[in-house]
């Protein structure tokens, strides 16, 4: 009986993270703008979301699923040394890694930020992926659903 049971569960589990693989691999949105100064609309911390958006944010469909975030100059610099630009990625970076870094776009130094998911580029940090949390709360069922037995 069991035995059983953990089948069902491996099942679930299965059946659960393939359909979440297939929403989560749907034509995905990233916002688009680019804004200057510390008052512009697509500066940070955003002032918008997938309900709100406000005038010069769109949300566009990306499908590559890589959005991007650059902010060019100094945050706490003049204001018009400072940019902040919000797109969609046309391919992947060459690792598959999300990430936010410094780096050098000609002989500008940005920083930047490289995510994968819907309308993830509106924040600093990427969010984990929702199959991920998935499977991490299914294996610990299953594991305290064996454990039980």
């Amino acid at each position: 009986m069991a035995n059983r049971t953990i089948y069902k569960c491996i099942l679930s589990v299965l059946v659960l993270g393939i359909l979440i693989n297939a929403v989560e691999s749907q034509v995905r949105r990233c916002y688009s703008c680019r804004s200057r100064g510390k008052r512009g609309d697509c500066k940070d911390p955003a002032n918008f979301n997938a309900t709100k958006l406000v005038p010069g944010v769109e949300a566009v469909p990306c499908p590559s699923g890589w959005c991007s975030k650059t902010i060019e100059g100094k945050k706490d610099g003049e204001d018009h040394d400072l940019a902040t630009e919000r797109q969609c990625m046309q391919r992947s970076p060459p690792d598959g890694t999300q990430r936010c870094a410094e780096a050098l776009v000609g002989n500008k130094k940005v920083f930047i930020c490289f995510c994968m998911g819907d309308l993830c580029n509106s924040a600093v940090v990427a969010s984990p992926s929702l199959l991920l949390l998935l499977l991490f709360s299914s294996a610990a069922l299953l594991l305290s659903t064996i454990t039980m037995s």
